[in-house]
């Protein structure tokens, strides 16, 4: 069975006014204090973030309970600092951003200026186990359709320097200005998709690998593919459902390829329409039908992808669960609309923030 692990960024905030606070250097040697072994918690491009990453897990319940452990350590360390940690794709609240010390994400700063302060933004990336570059690049090929329904299952960023942005996820919006994020155009084959990745970081514009921000890339660093298109969730149940739904896609589409199916050639350009009607939406209204390329309503775009990876979740024996979880998230909403319910019961963003901290910790 192919594993899946999950990084998720989180946003540190302090705990009773919801303000961004810039504390990830103290929280992350508090963290490693009470490691034992190494870490799993790195700094990220702002000091009012920090990123975990979960071991590679093939039983869905193993991964969940990872999830909430290093939610809940993440909270921890996060207080002793004295401040708190918020599974958020962006700040509700008006924040500046301040770039961490790193060589790295100091270059970021000097090369891309504006779009480098700004990206203050959490996202959730899967990595599903693959065999090798060559049918990695198969899934990618054949993943690309599907990839803004996930989008719209986790929208998670509503607000935007305190302002209702009318979008599910902005922080998908703010993360496609940087000149490599988005979908692509198919590959063909791993040759074809190392030499696109040449000549990206060829022109000069990319620092290296590490900068490939598609929304479905290779890992270049483990044998994966590495799933980006997502928010960050607030619940972790869906950050579950997530990782589910993408194994499922990963194997559906091996599947495919090695039966000799060819890929969806849905040109890029109608891709990005379909990845911004997620990031508009996001389960409320109408996403673009992979199948069609045609507005749906959500909840039908939504259950066309659980049957389109139906036959991969019942030979993992995900089906019922990820079925019963995807029920429950149309139920309820995404994380933006918990917010804006939570704006609209309280008419403060500052109470979003601290309330959606409170469900972080769990």
């Amino acid at each position: 069975m192919r594993t899946v692990g999950v990084e998720e960024e989180l946003l540190l905030v302090d705990a009773e006014s919801g303000d961004p606070r810039t504390l990830s250097t103290a929280v992350l040697a508090l963290a490693e204090r009470r490691a034992e072994g190494d870490s799993v918690f790195e700094s990220e491009l702002h000091d009012q973030q920090l990123e975990f990453a979960t071991e590679p897990r093939s039983a869905m319940g193993d991964l969940a309970e990872e999830i909430r452990r290093w939610r809940a350590e993440a909270a921890r360390s996060a207080a002793d600092a004295g401040a708190a940690v918020a599974a958020l794709a962006t700040s509700p609240l008006p924040v500046s951003p301040s770039i961490g010390e790193n060589e790295r994400y100091r270059w970021l700063a000097q090369r891309f200026g504006l779009t480098a302060q700004e990206q203050l933004t959490c996202g959730c990336h899967v990595h599903v186990s693959v065999d090798s570059d060559e049918e990695g690049v198969a899934v990618l090929d054949r993943v690309r359709p599907w990839l803004p329904v996930l989008l719209a299952l986790s929208a998670n960023s509503p607000f935007w320097q305190g302002q209702d942005t009318s979008y599910g996820s902005y922080r998908s919006r703010v993360w496609g200005r940087w000149p490599s994020a988005g979908p692509v155009e198919l590959f063909g084959s791993a040759d074809r998709y190392h030499e696109q990745v040449r000549a990206l970081i060829g022109t000069g514009v990319l620092r290296d690998e590490g900068m490939i921000y598609f929304d479905a890339r290779l890992s270049h660093r483990y044998p994966t593919v590495e799933i980006r298109v997502a928010d960050v969730c607030l619940d972790p149940a869906d950050a579950v459902l997530l990782a589910t739904l993408a194994r499922g896609l990963v194997e559906t589409a091996a599947r495919a390829w090695r039966a000799g199916d060819a890929p969806d050639p849905v040109a890029v350009s109608v891709l990005r329409m379909a990845v911004w009607q997620a990031a508009r939406s996001g389960v409320e209204g109408r996403l673009v039908h992979p199948l069609t390329m045609r507005p749906e309503p959500a909840a039908d775009v939504v259950y066309a992808l659980l049957t389109h990876v139906g036959e991969a979740l019942e030979d993992s024996g995900d089906r019922a669960s990820a079925e019963t979880a995807l029920r429950a998230l149309l139920a309820r909403g995404t994380g933006a609309r918990a917010q804006r319910e939570l704006l609209a019961g309280s008419d403060s963003l500052r109470t979003v923030v601290t309330e959606c901290a409170a469900r972080t910790r769990g």
